[in-house]
């Protein structure tokens, strides 16, 4: 690895990593993606993405030495970089912390699958709830950032990407944005994010 290119370990089944991925496509920085098999036991996962990753989770990104983790976090340190993330950083910010503790939530849960009925309807009011606050976040333009998208569009990408493998019938707003947001021409599949090797 160049000390110019960072390095993102992930997987196409995490959205946490999908997260990151996008955003630094949409950063225009060049970067390489490390596949990690998630269903692995965290000791048996490459040695050098162990070394990096101090909850043996991912995503983690490598960037000047340092190594992030937390997919809140690398988005920050991104924004913080490159200027193709950098617009309206207050909102992004907001929409991270929204994300996490509401949409973040619920969507992940719900695609695992395997849950009892009463948690099922329990984060199916709470899915209901988000969209609605989705459509209010998002407004009447084609990102949540306005005319491109930022971090915000980055972060609540990683599991609304998976809506109805989730059992959700997405808004009408939020079926806009899905489609918008495949249009990008930095848009991957997550298996187009993390190949394996």
């Amino acid at each position: 690895m160049s000390d110019a290119e960072i390095l993102l370990y992930g997987s196409p089944e995490s959205g946490h990593a999908c997260k990151a991925a996008l955003a630094l496509a949409l950063s225009g920085a060049p970067h390489r993606t490390v596949f990690v098999d998630i269903n692995l036991p965290r000791n048996e996962r490459q040695p050098e993405f162990q070394a990096v990753a101090p909850l043996g989770e991912v995503p983690v990104m490598v960037m000047d030495g340092s190594a992030f983790f937390q997919s809140g976090a690398i988005l920050m340190a991104l924004a913080d970089r490159f200027e193709a993330l950098s617009h309206d950083l207050q909102k992004g910010r907001s929409l991270l912390m929204w994300e996490a503790n509401r949409i973040g939530l619920c969507l992940p849960q719900l695609k695992g699958g395997g849950l009892k009925p009463d948690v099922v309807d329990w984060l199916t009011k709470r899915f209901e709830i988000d969209r609605d606050n989705f459509d209010r976040l998002l407004g009447n333009g084609p990102f949540f950032h306005g005319d491109k998208p930022g971090i915000g569009d980055c972060a609540i990408w990683g599991y609304v990407q998976w809506v109805e493998e989730a059992g959700m019938v997405p808004g009408a707003a939020m079926s806009r944005w899905i489609d918008t947001m495949r249009a990008l021409p930095q848009m991957r599949r997550p298996e187009g994010f993390f190949p394996k090797p």
